[in-house]
């Protein structure tokens, strides 16, 4: 596929260029530590992962408000583990997690490299579903803020990916258009139908080799992106 005439990448973060599940799992050593929970934190992840990314997808698509993501993401995880936590404490915990969690700054491999590579030829961007005020902190804690000109987040747009609105905000905010750009991420839903949906190109990173039917150029690891632009 032909990607010569691209002036403008947008990258998803979560998942894409931050390692949110190393991330989380050491915000939660930190936290398990400090309120003296005994509870294995390999076990809490191992639920804790695909009940959140369920969570994620609700809430992106309106279903589960950003409050009930936040409680029910905890409480379902420890429920699993049949581990009781009273609703103040997972509520505490809750505020915790959001805390602790940009502290950690791991990116996937290849990120810097392929970021440091990309600034030189194009305008780099993020479009995220997350909370701006976590995202911030996460870029500029990871070192990576100064390569994006702009940060487009699900409040600023008011719709949340997959919606077609959040990705021609983001165009408007990056001053581009849809032929020139181009949308890389980790979610078939929400990065690569969104941005299709509106006629910008795509770009699958698909770390996990995650089976599907999309008729998508997918990579799975960042440094391949190098060969494709």
């Amino acid at each position: 596929m032909n990607f010569q005439n691209k002036k403008h990448i947008f990258f998803d973060l979560d998942h894409t260029l931050w390692d949110f599940d190393k991330n989380s799992a050491f915000a939660f050593e930190l936290i398990f530590e400090k309120h003296q929970i005994p509870v294995s934190v390999n076990a809490f992840i191992q639920h804790y992962l695909p009940i959140n990314q369920e969570y994620w997808r609700l809430y992106q698509t309106n279903q589960v408000s950003h409050e009930h993501l936040r409680y029910y993401r905890l409480k379902d995880s420890f429920d699993a583990l049949n581990y009781v936590v009273d609703s103040t404490l997972i509520n505490q915990l809750s505020e915790d997690y959001i805390q602790y969690l940009p502290e950690n700054n791991h990116l996937f491999d290849g990120a810097i490299e392929v970021l440091d590579y990309l600034s030189n030829h194009y305008k780099l961007h993020i479009i995220t579903n997350g909370f701006s005020q976590v995202q911030t902190r996460k870029l500029q804690n990871a070192n990576i803020a100064h390569y994006f000109a702009t940060v487009t987040n699900s409040e600023m747009a008011g719709v949340k990916k997959p919606h077609p609105n959040i990705f021609n905000f983001a165009l408007s905010l990056a001053n581009a258009t849809i032929q020139e750009s181009i949308m890389i991420g980790d979610s078939i839903e929400a990065d690569i139908q969104g941005a299709l949906s509106v006629g910008m190109d795509a770009i699958f990173f698909n770390e996990l080799v995650i089976n599907h039917s999309h008729p998508v150029m997918q990579i799975q690891h960042l440094l391949e992106l190098k060969k494709f632009l």
